[in-house]
């Protein structure tokens, strides 16, 4: 099974990409976990370029939710709403025939932070995402310092995320 991330946050030291960083850490070999590292490369949004031939980066981001069997997304909260570079790849994602259906995951790496979280599911709701309440998971890291080793090594952590991988897992596994 291949399992693709997304932070959709630009920072080197974010909770939300340490978060799905510990994730590869917590599962049974047969499970690949990749984290997609091209949201900064992204170019803005622009449904006329969906008219003629697609950015590359565009399209390997497209290629990759594809080839993946599920999604696992993380966002931080910036002014109430998620971070624009990170609704940037989603806009990007909605004239994809590979993403309605998909099923997705969805971590909150700062419990404070849920208007982002409401924000990214109603949006993943409407893009047709295949998204399940107990798919989704708020876990307090932020502000906590530790990287992905550190969080995957703390059971009331790394606990509730082996279970969330469970569900999520199993499901799509039918």
């Amino acid at each position: 099974m291949q399992l693709l991330t997304v932070s959709g946050s630009l920072r080197a030291k974010s909770s939300n990409a340490s978060v799905l960083d510990a994730l590869p850490l917590l599962v049974p070999e047969r499970i690949r976990i990749t984290r997609y590292a091209g949201l900064a490369d992204l170019p803005h949004f622009n449904p006329d370029l969906e008219m003629t031939a697609l950015p590359e980066v565009v399209a390997a981001l497209r290629r990759d939710v594809g080839a993946a069997d599920g999604l696992i997304l993380s966002s931080p909260e910036y002014a109430h709403g998620i971070a624009g570079s990170f609704k940037n790849l989603l806009d990007w994602l909605v004239g994809s025939l590979d993403f309605p259906g998909k099923p997705v995951a969805v971590i909150n790496a700062a419990p404070r932070a849920h208007h982002a979280d409401a924000q990214l599911v109603e949006i993943l709701r409407t893009m047709s995402a295949r998204i399940a309440d107990d798919w989704l998971l708020t876990l307090p890291v932020q502000g906590s310092g530790l990287d992905a080793k550190g969080i995957a090594a703390n059971p009331a952590l790394a606990d509730p995320l082996r279970d969330l991988l469970q569900r999520f897992t199993a499901e799509i596994e039918g």
